[in-house]
């Protein structure tokens, strides 16, 4: 099996992801969203994530994008600043090689250099084993759950809320 190579993620990988995303959002639970977003409502979404600074990154397999991860803020309000969310998603035909373990590495590695301190994981549905797992093999630590908050294929789904530190945490006062 090729090795993947992890990079920042370019405009011209959005079609790319947006296929990944619509893959999401139309059969799986990892999202919530109901209807994929087209290539230009990625595009924004890509514009405005990346115009502000966060990471976003694709993992590609012999030139084709096999996945990909970003970080965004949490919360709007101006306290939450040092803390960032994260989200990861794969092409169907990379689960399971260890993509998910390299993008979200990557994706740590750029946020703690960024300045932030905490990363927080919003993974949808409680059954999805996968993600859990990966997360907590990057050192989060499981939060919480928020049982049945979203409803999708006819069915209440659960968050699972995992966090880990970055950095020095909150042992130290951030720089503004």
């Amino acid at each position: 099996m090729p090795s993947a190579d992890i990079r920042p993620a370019a405009l011209a990988d959005i079609p790319a992801i947006a296929e990944i995303y619509d893959h999401a959002v139309r059969f799986g639970t990892a999202t919530f969203e109901l209807t994929p977003p087209d290539v230009a409502e990625m595009t924004r979404r890509f514009n405005d994530l990346t115009g502000k600074g966060f990471p976003y990154l694709v993992a590609t397999i012999d030139g084709q994008v096999a996945g990909y991860a970003y970080a965004g803020p949490y919360r709007p309000r101006p306290a939450y600043r040092f803390t960032i969310e994260n989200s990861v998603y794969l092409a169907p035909s990379s689960h399971r090689r260890g993509i998910g373990t390299l993008l979200l590495t990557e994706l740590i590695a750029l946020s703690v250099a960024r300045g932030y301190r905490q990363m927080i994981a919003v993974i949808g549905d409680s059954a999805n084993a996968a993600s859990i797992a990966l997360h907590a093999k990057a050192g989060f630590e499981m939060i919480g759950t928020h049982p049945n908050v979203g409803f999708k294929f006819g069915r209440w789904l659960d968050t699972v809320m995992m966090q880990r530190a970055l950095g020095d945490g909150a042992a130290t006062v951030p720089h503004s």
